[in-house]
């Protein structure tokens, strides 16, 4: 009676079969859907295709396992291993044949649709399925009897290899392909774009490839360096957006660009020069060239997108506030001067509205609250504060304009994080004396050793995070009101409470340089901090509902901010505290996520067109929504999860000081002091 063939099973899939004695492991996997990787094609060259025998999986699947169920090493892994080391118990599914039954672990290293989590950039479950890939191919040469042209010969390697079929090549590529063909004695691996695009060819194995995820914000620029064949991320950087100097804010670019001929064109210039130099950067922490990064990814909001694209960002100054293109967009690298590999291209994703960008698609590509039934909220705090609303039924979107003060703009001591600047603070509430940390140093100020730990960088300023604490600790202290008035009869009571003009003011700090939080300084905050909340309470009322389930910051401000500081203040709606976090560069994850999985991007795509914009610049109710959320926290709103953590101070009668009222922010005067 004849036996049966051996039987095979793939874990951690779980998924079987019955093969012929002599099937490689490799294609036993790949007929049953089993995503083993390989750039090489089967040929024992790249190393990436490694199992491993689960010898102590036999009694679960019913198959007795060992290493004898499979052939002996053979001349191609005893080659790969000569070169680099395999791992105790690995072996190269190309080349390991099957003898009897057996389970086969598949490592995660070894896997296509694998998930990946990484460090040095927001840790985050990604599945790994790039837009480019390698194909190493064995090219028939050409003789006398067959007159076909090199690439034609490529194409039908590409196919009989790799199925792949239809594909079109660049002319770059064609341009080398003569002689990277005879330099690799007819063996190459190609670089192909999205299964269709043929935009790379080297001589021999080459299976080094990597992408870009590139966060362009108004402040700060960041990227990230993958590894397209593993998912790792392998080198980041950051740097501040040249663009500064035209204007701290996006408004003041735009009318840099309305004023000045030509202003446009010089701040795309240096964003791009910008892009440039981060690129060679990560490139360099990498050990690799910047001619290895085959593609890239940009999230912006819709002024930097504009910009970089090299489109006048004017039709966004003013209202009904026109994009001149809100779909995504995939384009060559070098379009924009974006020195890559000569054929990399770049995949922008798209704009939700005139003032919620590429960055906020970024934002909910990454925390996905469309999947979700708890209604969602995802504010990325910056100049101007992008905020996504919503659940798997309806998501709606607006932005607001919160201007600069959130990262120390219009704060008399502000600056932006950096070495020296306070980050952390607390007031005790009988003595108003004030403590804090700075960044560089873990100690408080009131620690020992405090002095010499920040002797190098000094005491230099407040940052966003230390503002938003330290106008917190003066409420809860009591010394401003819940209208931000400063109390000036507690300088009777504490020397930190002193004249200022005709208000009064907290002394911080008193150093090398003084630092007083002002009148004028509360006022900034408030405003900021009201026009955040309105947009919030205009959604929310858009939708039909009083709370939020939870709450996700966004963003490097909203990275670093106590987000139970951030409710005292009454930047947020109340919120159970556990459900408030920080989703860190959820913009910068969204592009990653769009860099190594290209299923994300119809994702993400399709999701943007079904957010609903509402434009806080038309919207009548947003001017009551915003003078009642001047309060701290609020004037109406009672916040009764805060107040099971926090002991929020009676409403205190304003001293004898004079007051200001608030006004609205309006897109082309961001929030200021009156």
């Amino acid at each position: 009676m004849a036996t049966r063939d051996p039987l095979v099973v793939f874990t951690p899939s779980g998924k079987r079969g019955n093969f012929p004695v002599g099937t490689p492991l490799l294609q036993a996997a790949r007929s049953l859907g089993v995503d083993i990787d390989s750039v090489c094609g089967g040929r024992g060259l790249c190393g990436r295709c490694q199992v491993l025998v689960a010898e102590g999986e036999f009694a679960k699947h019913g198959v007795s396992s060992s290493s004898a169920s499979l052939s002996p090493f053979s001349e191609p892994e005893m080659r790969f291993s000569r070169r680099t080391a395999l791992a105790p118990g690995r072996r190269l599914s190309c080349s390991a044949c099957v003898e009897a039954d057996v389970v086969i672990d598949v490592p995660a290293s070894s896997q296509v649709h694998r998930q990946v989590v990484r460090k040095e950039a927001d840790v985050r479950a990604i599945e790994l399925n790039p837009v480019v890939r390698l194909h190493y191919v064995q090219v028939q040469q050409p003789d006398m009897h067959n007159p076909s042209g090199d690439l034609r010969r490529l194409y039908e390697a590409l196919e009989s290899e790799w199925n792949l079929t239809d594909l079109v090549c660049d002319l770059s590529v064609l341009q080398i392909l003569q002689r990277t063909l005879r330099a690799g004695s007819w063996q190459v691996t190609v670089a192909v774009h999205a299964a269709k695009q043929i935009i790379g060819v080297w001589a021999g194995l080459h299976d080094l490839s990597f992408g870009l995820a590139v966060d362009v914000g108004s402040t700060t620029i960041a990227a990230h360096l993958c590894d397209l064949q593993s998912g790792e991320v392998v080198a980041s950087a950051g740097v501040m957006n040249p663009q500064i100097r035209f204007g701290e804010d996006l408004m003041s670019r735009v009318s840099y660009s309305m004023m000045n001929p030509g202003g446009a064109a010089l701040m795309t210039g240096v964003v791009r020069e910008a892009l440039c130099g981060l690129a060679a950067d990560v490139a360099r922490q990498a050990g690799i060239s910047h001619e290895d990064i085959l593609e890239a990814t940009l999230v912006g909001n819709p002024i930097m997108h504009h910009l970089l694209l090299g489109i006048d960002p004017v039709e966004l100054g003013g209202a009904p506030f026109a994009l001149a293109v809100d779909h995504s967009l995939t384009l060559r690298a070098n379009v924009i001067d974006f020195k890559l590999h000569r054929n990399a291209r770049i995949y922008v994703l798209p704009c939700i509205a005139g003032h919620v960008g590429a960055d906020a698609a970024g934002m909910v590509l990454s925390e996905r609250p469309d999947l979700a039934d708890e209604m969602t909220l995802l504010v990325d705090v910056g100049t101007n504060a992008e905020i996504v609303l919503g659940n798997h039924l309806r998501l709606v979107a607006c932005s607001s304009p919160t201007g600069p003060a959130f990262e120390g703009a219009q704060i008399s001591c502000g600056q932006r994080a950096a070495p020296g600047a306070i980050e952390r603070v607390r007031i005790d509430r009988e003595t108003l004396e004030p403590r804090f940390k700075v960044i560089g140093s873990d100690l408080w100020s009131d620690d020992s050793g405090f002095g010499e730990a920040t002797a190098a960088t000094g005491v230099t300023g407040v940052c966003g995070s230390g503002i938003i604490e330290v106008i917190a600790e003066l409420y809860l202290a009591g010394i401003i009101n819940q209208d931000g008035v400063l109390d000036g009869r507690l300088s009777a009571r504490s020397p930190r409470v002193v004249e200022n003009g005709r208000t009064f003011a907290y002394l911080l700090h008193q150093g090398a340089v003084e630092m007083k939080i002002t009148q004028t300084d509360v006022r900034a905050i408030q405003l900021a901090k009201a026009a955040l909340y309105a947009g919030i309470a205009l959604l929310m009322e858009r939708l039909g509902i009083d709370r939020v389930d939870r709450i996700r910051l966004a963003g490097a401000f909203g990275s670093h901010i106590d987000v139970k500081y951030a409710i005292i203040l009454g930047m947020l709606p109340d919120c159970d505290l556990s459900q408030v976090r920080s989703a860190g560069n959820a913009a910068g994850t969204g592009a990653r996520i769009a860099l190594l999985d290209c299923t994300s991007r119809p994702v993400i795509e399709a999701l943007v067109r079904r957010i609903e914009k509402v434009e806080t610049a038309i919207e009548p109710r947003f001017q009551q929504l915003f003078v009642d959320a001047m309060a701290i926290p609020h004037k109406t709103a009672t916040y009764a999860n805060l107040r099971k953590v926090v002991d929020l101070p009676a409403p205190k009668e304003s001293s004898s000081q004079s007051q200001t009222r608030g006004r609205r922010p309006r897109r082309t005067d961001p929030p200021n002091a009156d």
